[in-house]
């Protein structure tokens, strides 16, 4: 009667814990290091989205767990971030933040059946060389957003000298290139194409060398700590520069690095999600607890999203009933209605343009 009773007390105690099982599910980018704004940029965007699914009665019935990765943006660490999750039983991982860290990371989730969607990577490699089903990404591509930009800068700076630089990473070169190439495409021949080290502090020599060289606009492939580094030193040295980036500048961090030199700066990044309908309540919670809303916040909350309803369309959260209604479903998310193409693409609109003035970026006509 003994051995019976404990078994009874065992088999209850394994279906109450089989009734409150979670289900575990992480975020990972910079969380340190000087790309650290970015990094709690998707850490509150990853906690908004598990407290508001889990609000709503969670995956399938069960709740979700967060855990948080931290790369630094550095492509061996994020690989030992992937190995981390794999062992904690992560099922979803929404990661990484720099391509140079997606794109190792990808390879150990696709071996892991972990499925990783990338709210800010956009590198073109990391989805046209996907190592398998499981990768995709909600943000755009730098050949889109390099299209957008090197067109803009023929047809407003016709004329004008333009130099381009990058900090040698997959994003910064990938998307200099990329904007340089339109630009050609265009009729427009750059003036100078060099590169400089992440995480330099003095631009002296590149600022007295455009001065030299009579450069007027410079086009940065880099993060927004190494661009207003240059914005502020272009200013202190006495060169009138406008300084044109992409979407590693939507972080306030930006003017704090370079005050009212970063008056004008202009940078491409997607239409802001912040005014899209169904994204008022979850600004309007995040705002109110206050809490940022910029740049990639709205981006990881919408990865969470989509998987969440992808596995629970699936009625699982196995790695290939996930990525069959991923593959194939539309889904309602903070960005707006999306689905991924063949290659793990989004379809949402492309890039437009933004000024940074008084502090604060807003989208230009």
């Amino acid at each position: 009667m003994k051995k019976i009773l404990l078994a009874s007390a065992a088999m209850s105690l394994m279906m109450a814990n089989s009734a409150w099982a979670d289900i575990t599910v992480a975020v990972a980018g910079p969380m340190t290091g000087q790309y650290a704004s970015f990094g709690e940029q998707m850490k509150t965007g990853a906690e908004q989205a598990v407290a508001d699914i889990n609000a709503a009665g969670g995956v399938n019935g069960e709740m979700l767990k967060l855990e948080i990765g931290d790369d630094a943006c550095d492509p061996k660490q994020a690989v030992a971030v992937a190995n981390q999750m794999a062992g904690k039983g992560v099922v979803f991982m929404a990661g990484h933040f720099c391509s140079g860290s997606s794109i190792p990371a990808s390879a150990v989730y696709a071996e892991e059946g972990i499925v990783q969607i990338s709210p800010a990577s956009t590198n073109p490699k990391y989805t046209d060389e996907r190592p398998g089903p499981g990768t995709y990404r909600v943000c755009g591509r730098d050949d889109q957003q390099g299209e957008v930009a090197g067109q803009y800068l023929k047809k407003n700076y016709d004329g004008k000298k333009v130099a381009f630089v990058h900090d040698k990473t997959a994003y910064g070169k990938g998307l200099a290139d990329a904007t340089m190439a339109a630009y050609e495409i265009a009729g427009g021949k750059p003036a100078l194409y060099e590169a400089y080290t992440a995480g330099e502090k003095d631009y002296t020599a590149l600022i007295s060398k455009l001065k030299a060289e009579g450069i007027s606009v410079l086009y940065v492939g880099g993060y927004h700590t190494e661009a207003g580094l240059m914005a502020r030193q272009a200013k202190e040295q006495g060169l009138d520069l406008q300084l044109v980036s992409g979407d590693a500048l939507v972080t306030d961090e930006y003017w704090a690095i370079t005050g009212d030199a970063g008056e004008g700066t202009l940078m491409t990044f997607s239409p802001d999600p912040r005014k899209n309908s169904e994204a008022v309540d979850v600004v309007k919670a995040l705002e109110g607890a206050g809490k940022t809303t910029e740049g990639y916040v709205l981006y990881t909350y919408a990865a969470m999203q989509a998987w969440a309803d992808a596995a629970n369309a699936a009625g699982s959260t196995d790695f290939d009933k996930v990525n069959e209604k991923l593959a194939s479903g539309d889904f309602d998310t903070v960005l707006g209605n999306l689905s991924f193409d063949d290659k793990g693409d989004v379809t949402l609109p492309g890039y437009v343009f933004y000024r940074w003035a008084d502090g604060t970026y807003n989208q230009i006509n």
